[in-house]
């Protein structure tokens, strides 16, 4: 298989599955990346993945706000003092 040009949703060479879950839900997956995203809908789902595909492809996202961690409840200075070993449920 060629590789997708991830950026364009529209590349003729980007190979989707999309899938009806038994609760309802959609799932939408790229099979060349190996992600995967959920909506309601059809049309919701082959959108989420786009966001999620633009954001893997373009390094999307930034490190979180000092405000934007404390609006989730985490304390700023214990976020970032701690190592990047993964928790044992993780390993």
């Amino acid at each position: 298989m060629s590789r997708a040009n991830y950026g364009d949703a529209d590349a003729p060479n980007r190979e989707i599955r999309l899938l009806k879950n038994p609760d309802g839900q959609w799932t939408a997956r790229d099979l060349e990346i190996g992600v995967s995203a959920q909506s309601e809908t059809r049309e919701g789902a082959l959108a989420n993945l786009d966001d999620v595909v633009t954001a893997v492809e373009d390094d999307g996202g930034h490190e979180p706000t000092d405000e934007e961690l404390q609006e989730l409840g985490v304390d700023p200075e214990t976020a970032r003092s701690q190592d990047d070993e993964l928790p044992d449920v993780l390993r």
